[in-house]
């Protein structure tokens, strides 16, 4: 359920992605490695991470991300040495401000993607607030049939994704695969029954509804810098994807898969929904770390390694 923005390449296999993630933040950069790390442990994958000064990386879509490319850079290099030191290609996990998505419905589609991009640009073009025509774009046909063909698009800004592809190559790796964090995240759920997921970072909450392999919704909002009203938006933000559950599927979801940057039980008194039980999208590992782990979300990253071949 993830369309990319970039090609397999390196050390990807045909019809997978490379065996390390890498999800940079304004808080640092996570790298996990499904093998060839300096162990195997807990789940089959080893984790390194390592921080970021604050104001090293402010994201967004307007600016210049990188405001100290070379600690950027740096820490990219420690992170994927600690996991995987003699891998090239990984697979980008980007925060989910920077990139835009859609569920889009057309009659049909093209087979060739060299012929279908130009249609699914052309369709985004009063819906975006950036370049279309320039921007990194990947696709996904969901579901299609002799009535209808439903696409999940996933867009950023050219010189944004530009930009994070550079400190990758930088740092001596080449981006196989970049995907937007929550729709990386996706991936780590193997449920083919409806789940409500929300995904929180420093400055915006993303909520999605996945039914099997068909995404019913995908709606990042932005947050409040005052801790009090940030609550506020959080509970409003659950509230609305919970209500759209229920119209959608006929009852009320019972569990919220969370990931984020705060403590679940916080997270769950921001909620205050006494019927919603907030549940660990990806659990922290038991084992595999190679460095410090802070809180910290591992969705993305073990979303990205679930699609290696």
């Amino acid at each position: 359920m993830s369309p990319i923005f970039g090609k397999n390449s390196g050390g990807a296999k045909a019809g997978g992605r490379p065996p390390v993630a890498v999800e940079i933040t304004p808080e640092g950069v996570l790298a996990a490695a499904r093998s060839g790390g300096k162990s195997d442990a807990g789940r089959g994958h080893v984790y390194a991470f390592v921080p970021l000064a604050p104001g090293a990386l402010v994201a967004g879509i307007e600016e210049p991300n990188l405001r100290a490319p070379d600690a950027v850079i740096a820490a990219i290099r420690s992170a994927v040495a600690e996991v995987s030191p003699r891998s090239r290609a990984v697979t980008l996990v980007l925060p989910d401000i920077l990139v835009r998505v859609f569920v889009l419905d057309f009659d049909s589609m093209p087979a060739n993607a060299a012929e279908a991009i130009p249609v699914v640009r052309f369709r985004l073009r009063k819906m975006i607030p950036f370049d279309v025509e320039h921007a990194g774009l990947g696709y996904q046909i969901l579901k299609q049939d002799e009535n209808e063909c439903k696409v999940l698009a996933a867009v950023m800004p050219g010189p944004i994704l530009a930009e994070y592809e550079a400190a990758i190559r930088s740092a001596g790796c080449e981006p196989g695969a970049v995907l937007p964090s929550s729709l990386a995240a996706l991936e780590a759920t193997d449920s083919m029954e409806a789940i409500l997921a929300a995904n929180l970072s420093t400055h915006v909450m993303t909520t999605s509804i996945a039914n099997g392999r068909d995404l019913l919704l995908y709606r990042t909002i932005d947050l409040a810098a005052d801790s009090r009203q940030r609550a506020i938006d959080i509970q409003r933000g659950i509230a609305v994807a919970a209500a759209y559950f229920e119209d959608k599927l006929g009852s009320r979801p019972r569990e919220l898969y969370y990931a984020g940057i705060h403590d679940l039980g916080d997270f769950a008194r921001a909620v205050n929904d006494p019927a919603l039980s907030v549940v660990d999208w990806v659990p922290r590992p038991d084992e595999g770390a190679v460095t410090a782990l802070p809180q910290i979300s591992f969705a993305g990253v073990d979303g990205a390694l679930a699609g290696v071949s």
